[in-house]
């Protein structure tokens, strides 16, 4: 179904993210002021916006490592106070242990990083395997491409299987063409986990190419200026016309020239 035909009821029944009123200020720059929208459970939404809106500030309130000046977040219903095992962060630096394999670095994803039993043991190999990163298990980060490190962050943040996967800009620092392979990776692994994803970029293509809903923002202070659900069949062309059509309506709201696809 898609999101444009789920009733007002059925979607705050399945809300799995709710952010009321959200404001944060950084000393004398006011980052967030009453932002409210949710996230359905087994959503993937994409928040866009110029820098400085306050996307960043957004995710980590989600995530717990940033409490609001006022507003609230809930997940599943219950306030955010804190980090938590539910919720699962990659970050647009890789920001891997270059001391660690990719094995290891997974590894400390875990609850019990240090446990060497079977179960753990067998969770790493899964996840090494959903990612693709048969081969590299004894590989350090230096030994990887960038598109390979996202691949290792992300399989860190899985590892213990949490609900909402939150993602600021993972794929803004690689090459156009292993950005399109990680698109569809990434969807790959959305399908089969069935996590909620909120995922930041600065990118208009990138979210069109992945969410089923686009949170726009503008800046300052950061607001929630609309939402627009994404009504295509995946996987998605970015030449077809209905694609470019989403594109351009994005665009358009953010008030970004036709000729600009990323908004810096």
């Amino acid at each position: 179904m898609a999101m444009s035909e789920i009733s007002s009821d059925e979607q705050e029944s399945s809300e799995k993210i709710t952010v009321r009123s959200l404001s944060k200020a950084y000393e004398s720059t006011q980052a967030l002021e009453d932002v409210s929208f949710s996230v359905a459970e087994g959503e993937f939404c994409c928040v866009v916006g110029p820098s400085g809106c306050g996307k960043t500030t957004l995710l980590r309130a989600i995530a717990g490592l940033d409490d609001p000046d006022s507003g609230s977040v809930l997940v599943g219903g219950e306030p955010v106070t804190d980090p938590g095992l539910d919720r699962g962060m990659v970050f647009q630096e890789y920001a891997l242990f270059p001391w660690r394999t990719v094995r290891g670095n997974i590894r400390f994803g875990l609850d019990r990083p240090a446990c060497e039993c079977a179960d753990c043991e067998a969770r790493v190999r899964e996840l090494i395997d959903l990612v693709g990163l048969d081969g590299f298990e004894d590989a350090y980060p230096k030994e990887l491409s960038g598109g390979m490190k996202q691949r290792v962050g992300i399989a860190r943040a899985l590892a213990v299987d949490p609900e909402i996967l939150l993602m600021d800009e993972p794929f803004g620092s690689v090459d156009a063409r292993t950005r399109d392979r990680l698109h569809a990776e990434l969807l790959d692994i959305w399908t089969q986990t069935g996590q909620t994803v909120v995922f930041v970029t600065h990118d208009i293509d990138e979210a069109v190419t992945l969410s089923d809903r686009v949170v726009i923002m503008d800046s300052d202070p950061g607001t929630v200026r609309t939402t627009v659900s994404i009504d295509l069949e995946r996987p998605r062309e970015r030449t077809d016309h209905d694609f470019v059509d989403y594109v351009a309506r994005i665009r358009n709201e953010l008030g970004t020239p036709d000729s600009l696809s990323r908004l810096y």
